[in-house]
């Protein structure tokens, strides 16, 4: 069968079955890639700078021989890892389809030289290869169209520590629709919100792991959000994307101050105290220097809970100022107001009041 090219849309619907390979050097891959996709690179780093070094300074075919002398070594290591990864797929992935010839999809940049020559590879070796047109950069320009489409939003607010986040992961048990920034960024949002957490992505694998997660939804039913400020962490949720969380309609849970410390205690309380101080020295300045010493002082002495009352109490003025703005300029919002910390039942309230 020969190779077959794909337009993005084509491609993404097939990758829900087969396994992806990324023939870019290791940096690009590391940098960001399509969520799920397999690095299988072509040339190194090392050697794609070479290459790239050639094609300038002497010419495309000497840079083309010299890829050559690089790819000719690697071929069959190569067969072998792409061989061995549609094997693992079939024992172990219950949405893999099998084929007489097992299907791979391989994209690089752009859709050029090293995507081809991968592709005439793994094609002459017996595996059914499909290419994607206009490679990575295609990719990229499907994410951020993604971004401009209309969505139906439903924003889930709250003072901190109102289990926000759980609330999410209970409407998605539900079968509502939703989308956990929060995780994808791989940060809570909150001074402490990176504590114990993986590294964050880049901003370009933040935004395509959330395209991915639209990609994934019905744009014509509510989708469920957490509420955020535009940076969670060192991330920005990209522009388009915001302004289109910003006017949709508010869900806020008002839940009694002293029952969030609690489950804010319960959440943070265990996490490395060296961590904790960290996070109150780097915000030193927006909770002024007496609190962040009194608060560092609380922490010292094992008394978590006075050291998280003051940040609480500083993160409160931020969420009332941000709930009154909201409020002003006529951004629909439904206060609930509850007594205790039971997502199940604040789940449920929020179900009532859509």
């Amino acid at each position: 069968m020969p190779i077959t090219s794909l337009n993005i849309d084509s491609f993404l619907e097939k990758a829900q079955n087969h396994p992806v390979f990324d023939v870019r050097s290791p940096g690009e891959y590391l940098h960001a890639h399509i969520p799920g996709a397999v690095s299988l690179p072509l040339f190194s780093d090392e050697e794609r700078t070479v290459i790239g070094t050639t094609y300038k300074q002497v010419n495309r075919e000497s840079a083309i021989k010299i890829g050559l002398d690089y790819f000719g070594p690697k071929m069959r290591s190569m067969v072998e890892t792409v061989e061995k990864h549609t094997e693992s797929l079939s024992e172990n992935r219950s949405n893999f389809t099998p084929a007489p010839k097992p299907v791979v999809l391989v994209h690089c940049w752009r859709g050029g030289m090293r995507s081809g020559a991968v592709a005439w590879l793994l094609d002459l070796y017996g595996f059914e290869v499909y290419l994607l047109q206009g490679g990575y950069k295609a990719f990229r320009n499907k994410v951020l169209d993604t971004f401009r489409k209309d969505y139906s939003l439903k924003i889930i607010g709250g003072y901190t520590g109102s289990g926000k986040t759980y609330i999410l992961q209970k409407l998605s048990e539900k079968g509502f629709q939703t989308v956990d920034l929060e995780h994808l960024a791989s940060h809570r949002g909150s001074a402490l919100g990176g504590i114990n957490l993986p590294p964050q992505p880049s901003q370009e694998m933040f935004e395509n792991l959330l395209a991915i997660e639209l990609l994934k939804l019905n744009p014509a039913s509510d989708i469920f959000l957490e509420d955020e400020s535009r940076r969670i962490g060192q991330l920005n949720i990209p522009g388009d994307f915001y302004e289109k969380m910003s006017p949709s309609p508010l869900y806020f849970l008002n839940v009694p101050f002293e029952k969030r410390l609690d489950f804010l205690v319960s959440e943070y309380g265990i996490m490395p105290q060296e961590a904790l101080s960290d996070s109150l020295t780097r915000i030193k300045k927006r909770l002024g220097g007496l609190e962040e010493k009194n608060a560092q002082q609380h922490l010292a002495e094992g008394n978590i809970k006075e050291c998280f009352r003051i940040l609480l109490r500083y993160y409160d003025k931020f969420y009332k100022k941000d709930l009154e703005h909201k409020q002003e300029v006529g951004i629909p919002t439904v206060l609930i107001e509850t007594q205790d910390m039971n997502l199940k039942e604040n789940t449920n309230l929020i179900i009532s009041k859509l």
